[in-house]
């Protein structure tokens, strides 16, 4: 198959002996899915996070790239991924809209509260997928969700994923090489969604959720996947949102985005133009992004 092996996939090496064990995966694979060969291709090539748990997401992303790039050939997908399509499994009950105004401060009981089961998981989908301009999709890779909770109710929804694999503003502040970046992206976070629900209409609320979510999802995240994010990001689009409750939150703006998509290869600008915003968990964010200080 045509295609030149890259050194690393998905931030992990790869050799032709893995390819030929990919390929080897896929033959055997029973039942022929793609999730089926992802498991195998996880266990065969210990392809695991700091806990043990195979990096299925990051694993599944890395066989498409060597599907599209001819060195491996994937089955047909069994279904979609439900991008632009109403959620199959809305709610049982939604928040009560009751306008809450004031200031963050006579707010009582303001928390993040994790997604941890089904249930809540479907109430998070409903309302990004409701209220959000950008509407629900899953976010990439490993991820943590949580809802945005007072003794007033439920407030909104924040999630983080996956980083975006190439930022050019980032990677030069960061001081990033190409090997480098692949190697360490896992411990860079998205702030993938953000939602205050429209009649939550409380002041300072954003930039407050912000500084919980600074000081709690690093640990959230260790808890889950065993290792610790050290930086966060987050696009905000340009001219729909100025990005005051990041700038609130002590956030660093770093520039704009091109405004091309993940899939461009045209190199003409067709997205909307985002800010990018970085927020440091820990001073010594280079060193452990693999930057020499």
């Amino acid at each position: 198959m045509g295609g030149q092996i890259p050194e690393r996939l998905c931030g992990r090496p790869l050799s032709a002996a893995d390819v030929e064990t990919i390929r080897e995966e896929i033959r055997l694979a029973d039942p022929p899915i793609r999730s089926e060969i992802a498991r195998r291709v996880c266990q065969a090539l210990e392809w695991t996070n700091a806990l043990g748990q195979p990096k299925l997401m990051s694993c599944r992303v890395g066989l498409l790239r060597l599907h599209r790039a001819g060195r491996i050939e994937l089955p047909a997908p069994t279904g979609g991924n439900g991008n632009g399509r109403p959620l199959k499994r809305q709610p049982k009950a939604w928040p009560e809209e009751v306008a809450l105004g004031g200031s963050v401060g006579a707010l009582s009981g303001l928390r993040l509260s994790p997604v941890v089961d089904k249930k809540v998981s479907r109430l998070w989908n409903g309302l990004i997928d409701r209220y959000h301009y950008l509407g629900y999709t899953p976010l990439p890779g490993a991820q943590v969700r949580y809802l945005i909770e007072a003794d007033a109710g439920v407030l909104g929804a924040i999630g983080f994923g996956a980083a975006a694999w190439k930022v050019a503003s980032r990677d030069r502040w960061i001081g990033w090489e190409a090997s480098v970046r692949e190697a360490h992206l896992g411990r860079v976070l998205n702030n993938a969604r953000f939602l205050l629900l429209p009649w939550v209409q409380v002041r300072n609320l954003a930039s407050k959720v912000l500084g919980l979510a600074a000081r709690q999802v690093a640990a959230d995240f260790a808890a889950r996947y065993g290792e610790r994010p050290v930086l966060l990001e987050t696009f905000v689009e340009i001219p729909r949102f100025r990005g005051s409750c990041y700038r609130a939150a002590n956030w660093r703006y770093l520039g704009e985005t091109q405004g091309r998509g993940k899939g461009d290869r045209t190199h003409r600008a067709a997205l909307p133009r985002k800010g990018v915003y970085v927020y440091p968990l820990q001073t010594d964010f280079r060193r452990a992004l693999g930057v020499a200080a």
